[in-house]
């Protein structure tokens, strides 16, 4: 497990190689300024799980472990996707660093032993359904699966239809378990709010993060891109790659500061 704090990033889903090398760009950049911080690349090769039939998905396990691999050779960051089932775990974990299990399989054991079976890392994003303390039953799949470097990731809680709220007590209580990364930017998801697509707050990703670091956590994670009215998934609740430098250095001087006040 990184001892470094963790900042995950990238566009939701592996759209041409023009957006993912200028986000990889980037986080390059940000490497470079931040040695107390470890930057990781984000995309998924497959969207398994969108609201519609007609929605874009990416561009499948074997093109988008390509590009994944080549920003890894460019760029030299370490890279996190998803898997949806068993079997993919295998061939990804031969490119990726991290394994990223989707919050709605968060709790399919045949998953989670394959992901822990392949000794990398493994990032679980906690299920809109679930309580943060039914998370360490999680975490003993993964051990018994024989995971050693594991996170758990908060992404907001079903609040009725089509909304999500983050109970910031699931913080400290899934820390009891494993290292925790707040999702900033699908915590405030409003699922399958457009109809055929997921409507997004964008307004509310830097107040909600700053508010996690606050009470504080092992990363952060955020979907970001170059354009985000023009993104394939996830394009209401995408932060502008303009913006993304300026919001990661104002919360880590304010997790910086925490730190060195011990508050």
């Amino acid at each position: 497990m990184s001892e470094k704090f963790t900042v995950i990033a990238g566009p939701c889903v592996i759209e041409d190689k023009d957006t993912v090398y200028s986000v990889a760009q980037t986080l390059k950049e940000l490497q470079q300024s931040y040695s107390d911080v470890r930057f990781v690349f984000k995309a998924s090769f497959d969207k398994a799980n969108r609201s519609s039939v007609e929605s874009f998905r990416g561009p499948g396990l074997e093109e988008g472990l390509k590009v994944l691999a080549q920003i890894k050779k460019e760029f030299g960051l370490p890279i996190l996707t998803d898997i949806h089932e068993s079997w993919q775990a295998e061939p990804t974990a031969e490119v990726v660093d991290i394994l990223q299990i989707p919050a709605f399989l968060c709790r399919q054991t045949d998953l989670l032993l394959s992901a822990a079976k392949t000794g990398k890392e493994v990032n679980v994003k906690k299920g809109q359904f679930l309580a943060p303390w039914d998370t360490k039953n999680i975490v003993e799949k993964l051990k018994f699966g024989g995971a050693s470097k594991f996170y758990l990731t908060e992404r907001g809680v079903s609040f009725g239809y089509n909304n999500l709220v983050v109970d910031f007590r699931s913080l400290p209580i899934m820390r009891q378990y494993a290292p925790v990364i707040y999702d900033a930017t699908h915590s405030v998801q409003l699922p399958g709010g457009l109809g055929k697509a997921s409507g997004g707050q964008r307004e509310f990703v830097y107040p909600l993060a700053k508010a996690a670091v606050s009470v504080g956590v092992d990363g952060l994670f955020f979907e970001t891109h170059p354009d985000p009215s023009r993104a394939l998934s996830d394009a209401a609740n995408q932060i502008p790659l303009k913006e993304f430098p300026n919001i990661i250095k104002n919360l880590l001087e304010l997790r910086h500061f925490i730190l060195e006040k011990g508050i």
